[in-house]
Order: C-alpha cells, then structure tokens, then sequence
C-alpha cells in the first residue's frame, strides 16, 4: 500500500485547481485533468449522466492508450485469429451534486500497477469538492444567461417603443432572439387566412431569402400547439415527424415559442440550431419563454403607442382643417365677393375701366381657385391613412401624391364629386389620372401640374358627364389624352371625359 500523506499537497493542490474557474466546462476540465495527475493515470474521462441538462458532452483528457502489441505468430498456413486485447483496470467514481448524481469519473492505465485503494479514497476526496464545484459554476452559469436574456428583452423593450415601423419590430425581436440563443435562424411566424402559419421575419447569418415566405400547411400536427399558444421543443427538426417545411432538413435542435400577450396570439418565434448543434437545456427553454412572453408584450406596447401617436396627428391635422375652413376660406370667400361687386360696377365705363374689370375678373378667378384648392386641402387633412383611401377625393388624392414629380401637384373638384361619381367611372377616370400623371413626369421642365375633376361640365351631346384635366407646364411633345385632349406652346393639357 501506499501512503496517501505524501500525495497531501497533491490533493489539496486538485481540490483548490477544481474551483478556480466559474465556467462550468472549464470547471469540468479540470476535474477531469487533476484526477488524471493525482492517481498517474493516462485516461481520464468525465460521463455525465444528463448531458443536455447542461448542454455538454463527455469531458476526457487523452484518447485511451491502445495495450501493447502482441508478439508476431509463428508462420502458418492458417489464417490467424485477431489478438484478443487486454480490457485495461478502471477506476470509476460517482461526482453528486445536489442528492444527484451527475456523471461518473472514470480513470484507466494507471503508469505503475494497478490502482490502489488510496487512489479511490483520493479521487473520492476529489469528487466532493467537485461536485461542490459543479454546483457553484451552475449557480453562475444560470445567473449569466439570466443577465444576457433579461438584458435582451430589455433592449428590445426600448427598440420596439422608440417608434419602429410594425417590420422593424418583428426583426429586433428575432435578430435579438437569435444572438441570445446562439441559433442558427431567428424565425417569426403568423397565422394565415387559411388556418396556417407562415414565416414573415428571418434573421439568419445566411441571405434569410429562401426562409421569408415558407408556410407550415393547415393540417400539420404543429400547428394545434402552435395556434393555440403553446410552446413545442423540438430535438432534431430535421427528421421530426411534426415539421413539414421544406426547409427542415437545414436544422436540429429548435424552440417555438408564443407571441402572446392578453390573451391575444401576435405569432411564434422560432429559434432552431443547425443540424448536430448542441441541445438547448432547461434553462435556456424557461428563458427564451419568458423573452418571447416579454417581447409579445412591448409588441402589443408598442402598436397601442403607434395608435395613440396617430391619433394625436390626426386631431391636429383636424384642428388645422376646422382652422383654415373657419378663418382662410371665409376671409377669401368674403374678398371674391367685395371683387367681384367691383367689378360689376367697373363694367362698360370706358377702356380704363375696361382693363380694370378685366382685371378684376382674373383677380376672382385666382380666388375661387385658391379657395378650391384650400378646400381641398382641408379635405385631404381630415381624410383617413394614406394606404387606405375610402372616398374618392381621397384616391384621387393619393395617386396626386404618389407620382414621381418631385413637387405636390394642386388639384381642384369641382362638383359633388363623391354623390354623382360612381364605379366603374371613377375606376376608369383614376387609370386616366395615372397615365396623364406618367405622361408628365417623363416630360422634360415639369415645375407644375394642375388636377380638375368636374362633375358639373356637360358632354358634347348634352349629357351629363365628368371631366378630368390634367395641366402641366414642361415641354410639349410627349402629351397623352384620352377622350380628347390638346397641346400648346405653353404646356400640355391632358383631358378625359365619361358619361355620369
């Protein structure tokens, strides 16, 4: 037997090197190499009995030595039998932590004989510490990863309630999902009409192109989970039988978590790891919930936040209307009456007053256009969102704000538009207005271009009708009228008309 006191300061020097790090494979690693050294083994080897608790695998030191070679069999005619190779002595050692067992330290080839019981009794002295040490770089490990998602969900609280487009929101909330998770993809999906769920967000380290748009098929056996907010945990996606995408075969390990808020299923986020990548472990799945629970929550924050500043814009812009209408149309309107009494006084007096009336007349008309174009103004501050015209004024409005001029064209109705004009009139005079509006923009020296819908003109024939004219100021040439239209020197008018 050996005396155990010499190898003393050995062991206290293991027990101390075991609890030098806080990182837990750096923790086990160095179980593993001081068991190595303290009993002069040549293989050490940690198996953990739950290696995806903890997302690792075995820890070892050298490859097992091979035994050595046996002697070279005498010549014969025979064909010899493989050598049989001698099992080398182990020394195995359960490490708990915890009540539990956490894997087993194994050690063989031992450099001089067998090993002893001294060398069980030191390397059980060393697994206690050990499991103590295993504990602790646990306890560190959690509260790190704690600190990284917390931080996340944080940082994506701020980014989503800075004013994000709706867009921008669901890629903090993936781009951010990913990096925290050390995934592959970070993937959000939404329900489809047709009872499915589809991928409209991808933030890859590849192009995420053939990712957007991949749609899970009403009748998957994920979906039932997935549309009823429940989170599914996926060990390989690649070969599991619930995933029907066509891009499985990309991905292994994978978490679909809920976006959900109040009830209410914003989505699912998505984080899958590469094919062989390492499985997410408990904690990781209740930090990822609790960040997908979080992210859901400052989504539904953030879309109330984008409403209640919308609304704020749109009862100024009423404010704005009901100010204008009240004092600049009522000014201008009482200004075109006192003109145009004038000018009913001014006429037939002689040549001077000739030019005065006719002066005068011009005057009026400047007016009337300008409260026609206040009124209009007025109309398109009160209208709803641009990307949702409801009235007719207000499509016309938005194919006057949608052509490429670099300017705002000034349009004027005239007319009760929205009671005389119906479908498929209007439809037809808005694919007049986009082409006359195409037209002018391709010509050269565009600086204005003046929109007239008129709902009072008659047709040729006495009919009641509607006309549109489209006026621009750039070079002649390249006009385009339907229905009837001219050109001049000093500009190009294009006009359309149409049987109310």
């Amino acid at each position: 037997m050996h005396d155990p006191v010499p190898r003393l300061p050995s062991l206290l020097e293991a027990v101390l090197s075991v609890g030098t790090d806080l990182e837990l494979r750096a923790t086990l690693q160095h179980i593993v190499d001081a068991a190595a050294e303290l009993t002069e083994a040549r293989y050490a080897a940690l198996d953990m009995t739950d290696p995806g608790r903890d997302g690792l695998t075995g820890i070892r030191t050298a490859e097992r030595p091979e035994p050595p070679a046996p002697p070279e069999p005498p010549e014969s005619t025979e064909s010899p039998k493989p050598p049989e190779l001698p099992e080398l002595p182990e020394l195995v050692v359960p490490i708990h932590v915890d009540d539990e067992v956490f894997g087993d330290l194994r050690l063989a080839g031992k450099r001089e004989g067998p090993f002893t019981d001294e060398d069980e009794q030191l390397v059980r002295v060393l697994a206690t510490q050990a499991g103590i040490a295993i504990g602790n770089a646990r306890l560190y490990e959690t509260a790190r990863q704690r600190e990284r998602w917390i931080e996340g969900a944080a940082a994506v609280t701020t980014a989503l309630l800075s004013g994000e487009s709706a867009a921008d929101a669901l890629m903090t909330v993936a781009e951010r999902a990913r990096r925290l998770a050390e995934a592959s993809a970070g993937v959000i999906l939404q329900p489809t009409e047709d009872g499915g769920m589809e991928i409209v967000t991808a933030s890859t380290l590849d192009d995420p192109g053939d990712i957007v748009g991949v749609v899970i098929e009403p009748g998957s056996p994920v979906l039932e989970q997935l549309l009823g907010g429940e989170p599914v945990f996926i060990d390989d996606t690649a070969t599991d039988p619930r995933m029907t995408t066509r891009v499985r075969h990309r991905f292994g390990p994978s978490m679909m978590l809920p976006l959900q808020a109040g009830g209410r299923l914003l989505g699912t986020l998505a984080l899958p790891r590469r094919r062989g990548g390492r499985p997410y472990t408990a904690v990781e799945r209740l930090l990822a919930t609790q960040f997908a629970s979080q992210a859901a929550l400052a989504l539904v924050h953030a879309e109330a936040q984008h409403s209640r500043e919308r609304l704020a814009v749109y009862e100024d812009r009423d404010r704005i209307a009901r100010d204008l209408h009240d004092l600049v149309v009522q000014r201008l309107f009482a200004t075109g009456m006192m003109l145009e009494s004038t000018q009913r006084r001014s006429a037939g007096t002689g040549d001077t007053d000739k030019d005065v009336h006719a002066m005068l007349g011009r005057a009026v008309d400047e007016l009337q256009s300008t409260v026609q174009e206040v009124r209009t103004a007025i109309f398109a501050l009160q209208q709803p969102p641009a990307d949702a015209p409801t009235t007719f004024r207000g499509k016309v409005l938005r194919e006057a704000a949608g052509a490429v001029l670099g300017f705002q064209p000034s349009t004027r109705f005239t007319g009760a538009v929205e009671n005389r004009l119906a479908e498929p009139v209007a439809g037809r005079l808005l694919t007049a207005l986009r082409r006359a509006l195409t037209a002018a923009s391709r010509r050269a020296g565009v600086s204005r271009v003046e929109i007239t819908v008129d709902v009072t003109a008659p047709l040729p024939d006495g009919r009641p009708g509607v006309r549109l004219t489209v006026f621009d100021d750039g070079e002649a040439g390249n006009g385009h009228a339907e229905g009837g239209g001219s050109e001049g020197g000093a500009g190009t008018t294009v006009t359309w008309q149409s049987p109310l």
